[in-house]
């Protein structure tokens, strides 16, 4: 009986195990390789500039010529396999720091300074698709064509009349938490009351939220009501496969207008994820549009992974929004370990969203496996509504 139940708990290890993969002969790896990723803010690749970035445990060059298009290269010169980022941009090709070796933005070597000339033209890297959208580097490693850049879109940051904020974090656990905590509509009733309170926890109450769930052509929709004097809290989470959120929050002050927030949970390596957030706010006046600005760029520099040892003792930030709600975050992450131990847990019914998100991913797997074709994901047609109150029935 002993080794029966040993037998069961291993192949149950072995099955999360799966979830957590990420290099590009697992099913894993190859179901989020067919995907457009954000691995970069625009404002960090200045023209004639060239930067490592890492994606899936794999490294690349990104570069921006002096036309200022973006350049995805993988990141080891074909020659002896120094980081091509190390070298510098010669107008929209990429040398190599190390015997000159030059490439175009096609991966083409162009130049072989110390060989007979003419020689380059069999020599090539890895080159991959770059897209930018809403000051955000998009990058498509996958084999083949990349798909359309359309899953990632959402019709409020292409409005007029917005103010558009991006910001990344990098936090030291996998992918897989983040995107299983944005599912997790209940910790929003604890872990953003914990350390102090900002406007996002005062906002979204602390009532145990009824939940519900739906595969959608995107995603997930994720449906939070709580009932507050006599209302329904409505709160909907517009999921997009495979980790991106699509949520609304409040403004930083009772006055300022809601956010509306994007955010992606994307896995650097096994232990440390990319996470990316774009937000959308409405303008208003001059005075007060400055203002915002001024309290985004301060939180520019934040990284909850830099104030670890003072999170894990209680101490939170003193702020109202985006520093808070991302410490709060960290603690309840990061606490998990660099990969949780998805075999030990005891889920309950108020963790369906996490449920459900793993069955289509074991589901997308497992077509993969079979070389049947996965699931075609597509934009919503429609936006939904993302927060509103209504009368109690």
């Amino acid at each position: 009986m002993e080794s029966t139940q040993t037998q069961r708990l291993e192949q149950q290890d072995a099955r999360f195990r799966q979830l957590t993969e990420m290099s590009p002969d697992t099913p894993m790896g190859r179901l989020l390789r067919q995907f457009w990723h954000p691995v970069a803010l625009s404002r960090s690749v200045a023209p004639g500039t060239a930067r490592a970035i890492t994606l899936m445990g794999q490294e690349y060059a990104l570069y921006r010529g002096s036309s200022g298009q973006l350049h995805l290269l993988a990141n080891r010169c074909a020659h002896r396999g120094t980081r091509l980022h190390t070298g510098w941009v010669e107008g929209n090709q990429l040398r190599c720091m190390y015997h000159g070796w030059k490439f175009d933005g096609s991966g083409q070597c162009v130049d072989r300074p110390a060989e007979r000339p003419g020689s380059h033209a069999q020599v090539r890297v890895a080159a991959h698709a770059v897209h930018e959208y809403c000051g955000l580097v998009f990058a498509y490693v996958g084999l083949g064509a990349p798909p359309p850049f359309d899953l990632p879109r959402k019709p409020r940051f292409e409005q007029p009349g917005v103010l558009l904020f991006q910001r990344q974090e990098i936090w030291p656990c996998h992918w897989l938490q983040h995107a299983e905590n944005s599912l997790d509509a209940v910790h929003v009733s604890f872990a953003h009351q914990m350390g102090k309170i900002g406007a996002f926890g005062q906002a979204i109450t602390t009532d145990i939220p009824e939940l519900s769930y739906e595969e959608t052509s995107a995603g997930i929709r994720q449906t939070a009501t709580r009932h507050v004097n006599g209302k329904s809290q409505i709160r909907v989470s517009d999921w997009t496969f495979p980790y991106g959120n699509h949520v609304v929050l409040p403004g930083v002050s009772a006055e300022a207008p809601w956010i509306e927030s994007a955010n992606w949970m994307v896995p650097l390596d096994q232990t440390h994820t990319l996470r990316v957030s774009l937000r959308a706010v409405p303008s208003t006046t001059p005075e007060a549009d400055a203002e915002l600005a001024r309290y985004f760029e301060d939180c520019d520099g934040y990284d909850s992974s830099d104030h670890h040892d003072a999170l894990f003792a209680g101490h939170y930030p003193d702020d109202p929004l985006v520093r808070l709600t991302s410490a709060q975050d960290y603690v309840a992450l990061v606490g998990q370990g660099a990969v949780a131990d998805r075999a030990s847990e005891f889920l309950g019914a108020s963790d369906r969203g996490i449920s459900m998100l793993r069955r289509i991913l074991w589901r997308e797997m497992e077509a993969l496996r079979n070389d049947a074709p996965t699931k075609a994901w597509t934009r919503l047609e429609s936006a939904p509504t993302l927060f509103q109150y209504a009368e109690t029935a």
